[in-house]
């Protein structure tokens, strides 16, 4: 389960699987149905009931939460949401991330880049008129439930926390010990078979004393005695004692186990500490260990048997480290493995990780002989034999990859790694999902891109970063923050003397100018744009940005600039060849010369604008551009012409292929992702 993520389902949990807690969960159920403070008051509750399990890692608290929700589900028909508000170290999920993958998980889009006040009063209205139940796991504090919070007295929220939710009205908490003596035993009679509890029962409820009845102590505990049929539960038991009386029942048992694992697989358990987002995969335990994929499998595979992994349900081989047993696989790690050691494996999966994302995006280019040349030079394991099998790698692993990034950005010493795998995550994301589904994710990557430049002093990847997070925040409506950003780029595009990130920049400008209806700024920044282009030759975009400064000029009512400006675009196009791009600037200067009460003067300009749409062959162009006729005609007081071309706009249309909608055109001043461009990124 991914720290940050959350699921939509129905029941999480299997009945039979649950053992004990009868009374924890018949004081839960009462609190469900008991009044509240406003109930009781005569007010109408304004929010969820909110249910409070709180206990110790490792003391059962969530398998409790899966068990309450399993048992009551039935009453939310609009399902169950789950987020995970801790990451497996322990530091708090930001409140925006928890809403955005709650968000996602009820199929409600969320702008990128928007803030976690934005993005919780989204959710709240999502949730106004549903019946829900929310499971929020792991909680850090007070302060993070109650963002979450609905304002929907149907709903249902169930949070689960090391400590008391202070500040949040009306919680009771259910506070966790020990499984009683006879539930305790049964979980150890899973692992162990009931003949070697029965022989010995006083040895079995003193092995329960000796781990406080912790379930996750009792479960390594029975991983430990499953691995050795013929030892009796007083062996075991007789190992603890020995022990020091120092630290958690979990943690001695956790001790014993480790110290009896082979060394190769003490070792993978150890680095699994390092496995981002507490999810392991084959793949990162084989770069991890610097193991074969195989002998990593096996090893995951043991490790679960043994209680200490739980296996994902997911298409593809996961598995997750508990929570409580994180910390002990740190301190391990650090005691026996040399900080070098360490920093080599996590740069081992960091490396591994890129080159799986070269694979799962050199799959999709399959028309290019060099991408295809290349994804046969890799290691045969590395290789996905499908698109669709690395797009289902992609979405599985997503998680985990964005965890990866995260990561590799704190850690601050293994910054040339943390750019290449920002930049491949980036393309394969982009070729898989699109730039604009997967904008929310890849504004958190471009974030980490722009932490990195900074803190190294790469100014034209701070350029780029900044471009796209201004692109991002451009296009959701945040049009001021986008030109401080945009501005920004500007200055490190000019320090990285990058004459695209400046150009970028300065035709940027001027289309924020333009969204905030600053149209002389406008001209002004799509002039200097202008002027580089035309410096560097660069024709395309220079008649391009003379459409830029009509439009600009034609907002304002500078009709004669506009013109002018127009007739400079279709010129421009028509000396590179762009017959299309000719058609339309005409057919935008037969629009401004209406607007400027030349109706004749439009009219002959529409018509040779019908002429270049159809060289063009260009058939919604052709049409537009017939419209655009039949207006100038009538207002010419000519009907009869008028309709004649509207007649001719309708058969182009009718004509036209069914499949050749597209969608909806882009504008001309839409820009592509910004490339994260690095000497150190791979191709």
């Amino acid at each position: 389960m991914d720290t940050g993520g959350v699921q939509l389902s129905g029941h999480a949990a299997t009945e039979g699987h649950f053992l004990g807690r009868t009374r924890e969960l018949k004081e839960l159920r009462a609190d469900i149905e008991r009044a509240g403070l406003d109930t009781i008051s005569g007010r109408k509750a304004p929010r969820a009931r909110v249910l409070l399990i709180a206990g110790r890692p490792g003391s059962g608290r969530t398998a409790l939460a899966e068990e309450l929700v399993r048992q009551v589900a039935g009453r939310y028909p609009d399902g169950v949401l789950r987020a995970r508000l801790a990451e497996p170290d322990g530091t708090p999920v930001p409140v925006e991330r928890a809403a955005r993958d709650l968000l996602a998980a009820l199929d409600v889009p969320a702008p990128a880049g928007a803030d976690e006040d934005e993005l919780a009063a989204l959710l709240r209205e999502a949730l106004a008129q549903r019946r829900a139940l929310l499971l929020l796991d792991d909680a850090a504090g007070a302060e993070q439930v109650d963002a979450l919070l609905p304002d929907a007295p149907q709903c249902l929220l169930v949070a689960v926390s090391s400590g008391p939710l202070t500040g949040i009205a009306d919680v009771r908490p259910c506070t966790l010990g020990g499984l009683d003596t006879k539930s305790a035993l049964e979980l150890l009679t899973r692992y162990t078979g009931s003949v070697r509890i029965t022989v010995d029962p006083r040895s079995a409820e003193g092995l329960v004393e000796a781990c406080q009845g912790e379930p996750a102590a009792l479960t390594l505990a029975g991983g430990w005695l499953a691995a050795r049929p013929q030892a009796a539960v007083a062996d075991l038991g007789r190992q603890l004692n020995a022990e020091s009386d120092e630290g958690s029942p979990l943690s001695r048992v956790f001790g014993l186990v480790h110290a009896a694992l082979p060394a190769s697989a003490a070792r993978v358990l150890r680095l699994l500490c390092l496995a981002p987002a507490g999810l392991a995969d084959p793949h990162t335990a084989s770069a991890l260990a610097g193991c074969s994929v195989d002998a990593a499998r096996t090893a995951l595979d043991d490790l679960t048997a043994l209680g200490l992994l739980r296996v994902v349900d997911s298409p593809l081989p996961q598995y997750e480290i508990p929570g409580c047993l994180h910390p002990l696989l740190r301190a391990a790690a650090e005691a026996h493995d040399r900080p070098a050691d360490l920093q080599l494996a996590r740069a081992r999966m960091l490396e591994r990780t890129v080159r799986l994302l070269q694979s799962c995006r050199a799959i999709t280019e399959t028309d290019s002989p060099q991408a295809r040349e290349k994804l046969q030079g890799m290691p045969r394991g590395l290789r996905f034999p499908t698109p669709r099998a690395a797009a289902d790698w992609l979405s599985v692993r997503r998680p985990a990859l964005l965890a990866s990034a995260r990561l590799a950005v704190a850690d601050g010493e293994l910054d040339t790694l943390a750019r290449r795998l920002m930049s491949q995550l980036v393309r394969a994301m982009v070729a898989h999902v699109g730039t604009r589904a997967a904008a929310p994710d890849l504004y958190g990557v471009h974030q980490l891109v722009l932490d990195v430049a900074e803190r190294r002093g790469l100014p034209r990847e701070k350029a780029a970063a900044l471009l796209n997070l201004a692109d991002v925040d451009a296009r959701t409506g945040r049009t001021a923050e986008a030109l401080v950003r945009y501005r920004a780029a500007l200055d490190a595009g000019r320090e990285a003397n990058d004459p695209y990130a400046i150009g970028r920049a300065m035709e940027s400008v001027g289309g924020a100018h333009l969204e905030l209806g600053d149209y002389e700024r406008a001209a002004d920044w799509f002039g200097r744009a202008l002027a580089q282009r035309l410096a560097r030759d660069e024709r395309a975009d220079a008649a391009r940005l003379y459409g830029r400064i009509a439009t600009a000029h034609t907002y304002a009512g500078r009709y004669g600039e506009a013109q002018r400006a127009w007739r400079a675009a279709a010129a421009g196009h028509r000396k590179n060849g762009d017959v299309a791009a000719h058609a339309r600037a005409l057919s935008e200067l037969a629009r401004v010369q209406e607007y400027a009460g030349r109706p004749e003067d439009s009219l002959r300009t529409c018509q040779e604008a019908v002429e270049w749409a159809t060289r063009a062959e260009d058939t919604r162009l052709q049409a537009a551009v017939q419209l655009r006729l039949a207006d100038t005609l009538e207002r010419l007081g000519d009907p009869a012409a008028a309709r004649l071309h509207r007649r001719a706009a309708e058969r182009i249309l009718e004509e036209e292929p069914a499949d050749g909608d597209t969608g909806p055109a882009q504008p001309e001043h839409a820009a592509n992702t910004c490339e994260i461009r690095s000497t150190s990124a791979e191709g």
